[in-house]
């Protein structure tokens, strides 16, 4: 849909002065937790420890509270399949996908652009109304089945802007931007239709951004006339801090919660940043660091222990793989790699799973109903207890290390090709067989930042230098023009003394520019 039409849908001046009184009302409090965030990170990249706070300690002994009951339509979480929201057929599908939730993200798989953001509003108010219609090209309908999945909206994180929404003359929060349009526009049709405003939080550090978020879902029921607990909200728990605080998550948002979510990838990605100048922290190549190493281990046992203690769903981590048309032996490597990764979640414990692409449904589906046996959930699994420990989630040191000229090639000829479609648009990429997101550039990144910094050798003997990450960028860039954006930026997130927090702060600056000045800009005074 063009951005001009779209943006008349969707910023009507109800849904502008919704967005403002929550910009304006949790401005302060935003802040004050972006800088709590950034003192905890120079503390950790400085040599400080992480451990369980003792503050909270009464909190994780109590044995007694519990979360609220799920809503009835999140009992049944066995697969949950992720995708964009901006692409009308790839959002028909997935709610056609057979999966009993459709994760609407528009966070690491969608590239910000103003026309991206606003088509994914338009999608998900006509999927919710369930006027939701796409014609291709050659004349196909797409519609929804009659059987849709339910709808769980994932914003962006705290710490982003939306430069396209301005109060008082500031970039107004992305997290609220997002979740402020969908719930204006959509809370009210969900609950008529028997479901509710459901949401996925990204990039939770702990107890305080659970606690601001609880803050804005009552301001919000409050504001719209919404029967406070009508929104559920699940926790990715994709961050190293976060790990630490689960429980404390989980009663924040006890009235509000649908659990807990393991983010692989991006949880990887949090260990290398926050302690990216420690040696001890130095990460291996990527393939090398499967699920069944013991800190991770460590983190998934943890994760569903916190959740089943307190009545609440454990979903597991994300399967990228994507169909190989025309190579059968690939095809049939991929299902059964989906299926051996199934077995271990629903094994751990976990009560669902996340999966990419609509053809990885059945074998996810099945891998679960043979372990669950006609149940929709574990909830009441309850296995030995695990003791939470901090050496056992930061023993990474114990891993054998590993890092060859294949998995440095690898990191940087991902990077490259991702940057290279999201700063055109496309935050989800095909790419060697797997759907690529921010969270894989942020890990592949930030493993050569280390690399450099700590003087790594290669298997075959020589040292991760600059020098080196140049030369191959240099081979995978070529002769191709239109790469050399991408190649700016990649040198700017993982060859800088400095280390961005996060790819998509310096990312959303050059977007901004390649997308030029023809996208809208709405500007709310202070007088109003």
């Amino acid at each position: 849909m063009a951005v001009d039409s779209a943006v008349e849908q969707i910023l009507t001046s109800g849904a502008i002065a919704f967005v403002t009184g929550l910009e304006r009302e949790f401005r302060a409090q935003r802040r004050q937790l972006l800088r709590d965030r950034q003192d905890r990170a120079d503390r950790l990249a400085s040599g400080g420890a992480l451990d369980f706070p003792t503050r909270t300690a009464s909190l994780r002994a109590d044995p007694d509270w519990r979360v609220r009951a799920p809503a009835h339509d999140l009992v049944d979480r066995r697969v949950e399949i992720a995708g964009p929201a901006e692409n009308r057929k790839l959002a028909i599908n997935a709610l056609n996908s057979g999966a009993q939730v459709w994760v609407a993200d528009l966070e690491d798989a969608t590239s910000p652009t103003w026309a991206n953001i606003i088509n994914s509003q338009v999608n998900l108010r006509d999927a919710v109304s369930g006027t939701i219609e796409y014609t291709s090209p050659e004349g196909r309908l797409y519609r929804p089945d009659g059987s849709t999945a339910v709808i769980v909206v994932r914003p962006r994180g705290w710490h982003l802007p939306e430069r396209h929404v301005r109060v008082d003359g500031v970039a107004a929060s992305a997290s609220l931007v997002d979740f402020g349009l969908y719930f204006f526009h959509c809370a009210r049709a969900l609950l008529e239709r028997g479901s509710g405003p459901y949401f996925y939080l990204p990039k939770l550090e702990g107890q305080a951004d659970a606690r601001l978020w609880n803050d804005v879902f009552q301001y919000a029921q409050d504001t719209l006339g919404i029967p406070r607990g009508s929104v559920r909200a699940a926790g990715l728990i994709e961050d190293i801090c976060a790990a630490f605080e689960m429980p404390e998550i989980l009663y924040e948002l006890r009235d509000h919660t649908a659990g807990l979510t393991a983010g692989r990838w991006d949880y990887l990605f949090s260990i290398a940043r926050n302690f990216r100048n420690q040696p001890e922290f130095v990460l291996p190549d990527r393939a090398e660091i499967t699920m069944d190493v013991p800190f991770l281990q460590a983190y998934t046992a943890l994760l569903v222990q916190a959740c089943h203690e307190r009545g609440a769903h454990a979903i597991g981590g994300v399967a990228a793989q994507i169909p190989q048309r025309g190579d059968p032996a690939a095809n049939a490597r991929a299902m059964a790699a989906v299926r051996a990764d199934k077995q271990r979640e629903v094994g751990e414990g976990f009560d669902g799973t996340w999966v990419i692409h609509p053809d990885y449904v059945p074998v996810c589906a099945e891998t679960f109903d043979l372990c669950l046996r006609g149940r929709p959930h574990q909830i009441e699994r309850r296995g030995l207890r695990v003791e939470p420990r901090a050496d056992a989630l930061l023993g990474v040191d114990r891993l054998a290390m590993r890092v060859t000229e294949r998995g440095l090639r690898s990191n940087v000829a991902v990077s490259l090709t991702y940057l290279e479609c999201w700063l055109r648009g496309r935050g989800s990429v095909g790419v060697a067989g797997l759907m690529e997101g921010t969270a894989t550039v942020e890990i592949a990144r930030s493993q050569i930042w280390q690399w450099i910094r700590h003087g790594v050798t290669l298997a075959d003997g020589r040292r991760v230098t600059e020098d080196l990450v140049r030369d191959i960028l240099a081979e995978e860039v070529g002769g191709r023009r239109p790469y050399a954006r991408a190649a700016a930026l990649f040198e700017e997130i993982t060859l800088g003394a400095d280390f961005p927090a996060f790819l998509t702060i310096p990312g959303y600056e050059r977007l901004l520019e390649v997308a030029g000045s023809d996208d809208t800009t709405i500007s709310v005074p202070a007088h109003l």
